[in-house]
Protein backbone atom coordinates (compact mmCIF):
# COMPACT_ATOMS: atom_id res chain seq x y z
CA UNK A 1 0.00 0.00 0.00
CA UNK A 2 1.48 3.28 -1.10
CA UNK A 3 0.87 6.66 0.51
CA UNK A 4 1.03 9.69 -1.70
CA UNK A 5 2.12 12.97 -0.21
CA UNK A 6 2.38 16.34 -1.89
CA UNK A 7 5.06 18.85 -0.99
CA UNK A 8 4.25 20.56 2.30
CA UNK A 9 3.66 23.90 0.58
CA UNK A 10 1.12 22.48 -1.91
CA UNK A 11 -0.79 20.26 0.52
CA UNK A 12 -4.33 21.59 0.96
CA UNK A 13 -6.22 19.97 3.84
CA UNK A 14 -9.35 21.96 3.00
CA UNK A 15 -10.01 19.62 0.06
CA UNK A 16 -10.74 16.79 2.53
CA UNK A 17 -13.73 18.52 4.04
CA UNK A 18 -15.13 19.70 0.71
CA UNK A 19 -14.71 16.31 -1.00
CA UNK A 20 -13.08 18.38 -3.69
CA UNK A 21 -9.60 17.75 -5.10
CA UNK A 22 -8.73 21.18 -6.44
CA UNK A 23 -10.90 21.63 -9.53
CA UNK A 24 -11.80 17.91 -9.66
CA UNK A 25 -14.87 16.59 -7.79
CA UNK A 26 -14.78 13.40 -5.73
CA UNK A 27 -17.32 11.60 -7.96
CA UNK A 28 -15.22 12.35 -11.04
CA UNK A 29 -12.11 10.94 -9.36
CA UNK A 30 -13.96 7.75 -8.36
CA UNK A 31 -15.31 7.35 -11.92
CA UNK A 32 -11.83 7.83 -13.39
CA UNK A 33 -10.31 5.31 -10.96
CA UNK A 34 -13.02 2.78 -11.96
CA UNK A 35 -12.20 3.31 -15.63
CA UNK A 36 -8.50 2.76 -14.97
CA UNK A 37 -8.89 -0.16 -12.56
CA UNK A 38 -11.44 -2.23 -14.49
CA UNK A 39 -9.16 -3.37 -17.35
CA UNK A 40 -6.34 -4.13 -14.92
CA UNK A 41 -8.66 -6.30 -12.81
CA UNK A 42 -10.17 -8.08 -15.81
CA UNK A 43 -6.66 -8.79 -17.12
CA UNK A 44 -5.83 -10.49 -13.83
CA UNK A 45 -9.10 -12.50 -13.73
CA UNK A 46 -10.59 -10.38 -10.95
CA UNK A 47 -13.89 -8.57 -10.54
CA UNK A 48 -13.82 -4.91 -9.51
CA UNK A 49 -16.56 -4.67 -6.88
CA UNK A 50 -16.34 -1.12 -5.63
CA UNK A 51 -14.18 2.01 -5.63
CA UNK A 52 -14.67 4.65 -3.00
CA UNK A 53 -12.84 7.54 -1.41
CA UNK A 54 -13.42 7.98 2.30
CA UNK A 55 -12.35 10.74 4.62
CA UNK A 56 -10.91 9.51 7.92
CA UNK A 57 -9.15 11.20 10.82
CA UNK A 58 -5.89 9.94 9.30
CA UNK A 59 -6.64 11.41 5.86
CA UNK A 60 -8.20 10.31 2.60
CA UNK A 61 -8.31 6.62 1.68
CA UNK A 62 -8.96 5.27 -1.80
CA UNK A 63 -10.53 1.83 -1.28
CA UNK A 64 -10.66 -0.76 -4.04
CA UNK A 65 -12.67 -3.95 -3.43
CA UNK A 66 -11.98 -7.03 -5.56
CA UNK A 67 -13.45 -10.51 -5.83
CA UNK A 68 -12.93 -13.70 -7.80
CA UNK A 69 -14.26 -17.26 -7.65
CA UNK A 70 -12.63 -18.97 -4.70
CA UNK A 71 -11.86 -15.66 -3.01
CA UNK A 72 -9.16 -13.02 -3.06
CA UNK A 73 -5.60 -13.75 -1.93
CA UNK A 74 -3.11 -11.29 -0.48
CA UNK A 75 -1.01 -11.69 -3.64
CA UNK A 76 -4.01 -10.54 -5.73
CA UNK A 77 -4.28 -7.37 -3.65
CA UNK A 78 -0.55 -6.68 -3.82
CA UNK A 79 -0.47 -7.21 -7.59
CA UNK A 80 -3.41 -4.89 -8.29
CA UNK A 81 -2.14 -2.32 -5.78
CA UNK A 82 1.22 -2.11 -7.52
CA UNK A 83 -0.23 -1.92 -11.02
CA UNK A 84 -2.95 0.56 -10.13
CA UNK A 85 -0.60 2.73 -8.08
CA UNK A 86 1.63 3.26 -11.10
CA UNK A 87 -1.34 4.03 -13.35
CA UNK A 88 -2.86 6.48 -10.84
CA UNK A 89 0.47 8.30 -10.46
CA UNK A 90 0.44 9.04 -14.19
CA UNK A 91 -3.28 9.44 -14.97
CA UNK A 92 -4.66 11.37 -11.99
CA UNK A 93 -3.17 14.50 -10.47
CA UNK A 94 -4.78 14.93 -7.07
CA UNK A 95 -4.12 17.94 -4.88
CA UNK A 96 -4.52 15.90 -1.67
CA UNK A 97 -2.55 13.07 -0.14
CA UNK A 98 -4.35 9.74 0.04
CA UNK A 99 -3.71 6.12 0.93
CA UNK A 100 -4.51 3.31 -1.53
CA UNK A 101 -6.11 0.20 -0.02
CA UNK A 102 -6.87 -2.86 -2.15
CA UNK A 103 -8.78 -5.69 -0.48
CA UNK A 104 -11.52 -8.28 -0.55
CA UNK A 105 -14.98 -6.94 0.32
CA UNK A 106 -15.19 -9.45 3.17
CA UNK A 107 -18.33 -11.13 4.55
CA UNK A 108 -20.49 -8.02 4.06
CA UNK A 109 -19.85 -7.79 0.31
CA UNK A 110 -21.58 -4.81 -1.31
CA UNK A 111 -24.03 -5.43 -4.15
CA UNK A 112 -23.10 -2.73 -6.63
CA UNK A 113 -24.48 -3.92 -9.96
CA UNK A 114 -27.91 -5.03 -11.10
CA UNK A 115 -26.54 -8.47 -11.99
CA UNK A 116 -25.43 -8.98 -8.36
CA UNK A 117 -29.09 -9.27 -7.31
CA UNK A 118 -29.52 -12.30 -9.56
CA UNK A 119 -26.09 -13.79 -8.85
CA UNK A 120 -26.56 -13.79 -5.06
CA UNK A 121 -30.16 -14.98 -5.01
CA UNK A 122 -30.83 -17.04 -1.87
CA UNK A 123 -28.35 -15.11 0.30
CA UNK A 124 -29.11 -12.84 3.24
CA UNK A 125 -28.94 -9.15 2.37
CA UNK A 126 -29.30 -5.74 3.93
CA UNK A 127 -30.75 -3.06 1.68
CA UNK A 128 -31.10 0.66 2.29
CA UNK A 129 -33.52 2.56 0.06
CA UNK A 130 -33.40 6.21 -0.99
CA UNK A 131 -37.05 6.71 -0.05
CA UNK A 132 -39.25 4.79 2.37
CA UNK A 133 -41.41 1.83 1.33
CA UNK A 134 -44.19 1.02 3.80
CA UNK A 135 -42.61 3.54 6.18
CA UNK A 136 -39.15 1.90 6.11
CA UNK A 137 -35.87 2.52 4.34
CA UNK A 138 -33.85 -0.38 5.78
CA UNK A 139 -34.58 -4.04 5.10
CA UNK A 140 -32.85 -7.30 6.01
CA UNK A 141 -33.94 -10.52 4.42
CA UNK A 142 -33.46 -13.27 1.89
CA UNK A 143 -32.68 -12.09 -1.61
CA UNK A 144 -35.28 -13.56 -3.95
CA UNK A 145 -33.59 -12.21 -7.10
CA UNK A 146 -35.20 -9.97 -9.65
CA UNK A 147 -38.48 -10.37 -11.45
CA UNK A 148 -40.42 -7.99 -13.66
CA UNK A 149 -37.54 -5.47 -13.38
CA UNK A 150 -37.86 -5.35 -9.58
CA UNK A 151 -35.52 -6.59 -6.87
CA UNK A 152 -37.33 -8.89 -4.46
CA UNK A 153 -36.47 -9.84 -0.89
CA UNK A 154 -38.26 -11.84 1.76
CA UNK A 155 -38.19 -9.76 4.95
CA UNK A 156 -40.27 -10.46 8.06
CA UNK A 157 -42.29 -13.12 6.14
CA UNK A 158 -43.28 -10.48 3.56
CA UNK A 159 -42.11 -10.35 -0.03
CA UNK A 160 -40.98 -6.81 -0.79
CA UNK A 161 -40.13 -5.57 -4.28
CA UNK A 162 -38.55 -2.32 -5.42
CA UNK A 163 -36.74 -0.89 -8.42
CA UNK A 164 -32.96 -1.06 -8.64
CA UNK A 165 -32.66 2.75 -8.92
CA UNK A 166 -34.43 3.11 -5.53
CA UNK A 167 -31.51 1.40 -3.74
CA UNK A 168 -29.11 3.68 -1.86
CA UNK A 169 -26.92 0.74 -0.74
CA UNK A 170 -27.04 -3.04 -0.55
CA UNK A 171 -24.74 -5.69 0.91
CA UNK A 172 -24.63 -9.36 1.67
CA UNK A 173 -24.72 -10.42 5.31
CA UNK A 174 -22.09 -12.92 6.47
CA UNK A 175 -21.26 -14.02 2.93
CA UNK A 176 -18.78 -16.89 2.85
CA UNK A 177 -17.62 -16.57 -0.77
CA UNK A 178 -19.36 -19.53 -2.35
CA UNK A 179 -20.61 -17.70 -5.51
Amino acid sequence: MKTRRRKKNSFKPSCFAKKDFGSVKLEAVVDKVKQLAEPICVGEGLELIQVKFINTAGGMILQIYLDKPGGILLDDCINISRQLSDVLDVAIDLKCAYRLEVSSPGPDRPLTQLNDFHRFEGHQVQIKLKTAVNGRKNFKGLLMGKAENKIQILADQNKIAFNYHEIAGARLINYNGEN
